[in-house]
C-alpha cells in the first residue's frame, strides 16, 4: 500500500459511508475495516475492504498498513447474544493497539456524549474506557462525541415516525422533558474528516443545531409526516414492555433499558455550541415522504450482511 491512505471501518454502514464518501470526494485513498465484507458496496472499487481481524491482532497490523488516518465507528448499540458492549470495548482496544503497531499517524475515533468510567450504563462506561485508552495510546487523535445521529439510515428518528404512521397514540418514558441533540450524521462526516486533517488532540461534543425535549421531538416528528398522536406518559418500565413487544413482533430490539436511562438522565444532551449545522426540523419536512415508511431494523442489518445497508 502506498503512503497517505485514510481507513474507515464500516464504510458499508452508516456513519462510516459518509466519511469514506466526503475522503473519496477530496480524492484520498480510502479502505475499509469491516465485518460486512459481502455487502452491497456502494463505492465499487473505489474502497478496498479488509476484515475486522480482532482475532488475529497481526493481520489487523498488516491492513492498516500505510494507513495516514483511521476514522473508528465500530460500537455495538446494546447487548445480545451474539455481541456485547465488553466484547466490543476490547474488539476497540486491539484496533488501537494494531493501529500503533502500524505507524497510523492519527486517529478520529466517534465515542458518546457524557461518557463516565463508573456509569452503571454499559454503552457510557465503555466509550469512557476506549476514550482513556486512546488518551494514554500515545496516538495523535481527535475523539468525537455526537448525541443523536440522523439521516436517512437512522433507526431512533425513522422508527419514532413509523410508529407515529401505524398507532393511534405514541408512549413518552416518563414526563419527556429530558433533552437532546440530533446531528445530521454528514454533519458528523465533515467534522471527522476535518479532523482527519489536523494533529492536536481533541475531545469534541458532536451536536446539532437545535436542542429538543423527548416530547418535543415526536412532536416535531408528528407534524413533520402529518401524523400528530396523542403522546401517553408512562413509567419507564411500562414503556420498556411497550417496546419489548413492538421488537417481539418486527423481530428486533426496539429500545432497551439502558437507552430509555440514558435519555431519561440527559446523557444525550450537554451544553456547548453546536458542531453540525443540519436542521432536523427542516431535514424531516424535506423527507417527510420517506420518513418512517418501513421499520429500520438493527438486528436485521446484522443478521443479513449482504443486504444493502441503506433503504434507497
Amino acid at each position: 500500500m502506498s503512503n497517505g491512505i485514510h481507513a474507515v471501518t464500516g464504510a458499508y454502514g452508516y456513519s462510516g459511508r459518509y466519511i469514506a464518501a466526503r475522503l473519496l470526494e477530496q480524492g484520498k485513498e480510502v479502505i475499509t475495516l469491516t465485518n460486512s465484507a459481502n455487502r452491497a458496496n456502494p463505492f465499487g472499487d473505489q474502497v478496498q475492504a479488509f476484515p475486522l481481524s480482532f482475532n488475529d491482532p497481526a493481520r489487523l497490523v498488516d491492513s492498516l498498513s500505510g494507513v495516514k488516518v483511521l476514522y473508528n465507528t465500530y460500537w455495538v448499540r446494546f447487548n445480545h447474544k451474539h455481541f456485547t458492549h465488553a466484547q466490543a470495548v476490547e474488539n476497540t482496544l486491539t484496533l488501537f493497539k494494531a493501529a500503533r503497531l502500524a505507524g497510523v499517524r492519527r486517529v478520529v475515533h466517534v465515542s458518546i456524549t457524557n461518557p463516565l468510567e463508573d456509569s452503571p450504563l454499559e454503552y457510557f462506561s465503555g466509550k469512557a474506557r476506549l476514550e482513556k485508552a486512546l488518551l494514554e495510546s500515545g496516538l495523535s487523535h481527535a475523539i468525537l462525541r455526537p448525541t443523536v445521529l440522523f439521516g436517512r439510515e437512522d433507526i431512533l428518528i425513522n422508527n419514532i415516525a413509523w410508529a407515529l404512521r401505524r398507532f393511534p397514540f405514541f408512549a413518552v418514558f416518563g414526563n419527556g422533558e429530558y433533552r437532546l441533540q440530533p446531528i445530521h450524521v454528514d454533519d458528523l462526516a465533515d467534522l471527522a474528516v476535518t479532523e482527519g486533517t489536523r494533529s492536536e488532540n481533541v475531545i469534541l461534543n458532536a451536536i446539532g443545531p437545535e436542542t429538543f425535549t423527548y416530547r418535543e421531538l415526536v412532536e416535531a416528528v408528528g407534524v413533520a409526516i402529518d401524523r400528530v398522536r396523542p403522546l401517553i406518559h408512562l413509567p419507564p418500565d411500562l414503556g420498556f414492555m411497550l417496546g419489548k413487544l413492538v421488537g417481539f413482533f418486527k423481530h428486533d430490539t426496539f429500545i432497551t433499558r439502558e437507552e430509555i436511562r440514558g435519555l431519561m438522565e440527559e446523557l444525550l444532551y450537554v451544553n456547548t455550541s453546536p458542531a453540525g449545522k443540519t436542521s432536523l426540523t427542516a431535514w424531516m419536512r424535506k423527507n417527510a415522504a420517506t420518513l418512517g415508511a418501513n421499520y429500520a431494523s438493527e438486528l436485521n442489518r446484522r443478521r443479513n450482511r449482504q443486504m444493502p445497508y441503506f433503504r434507497e
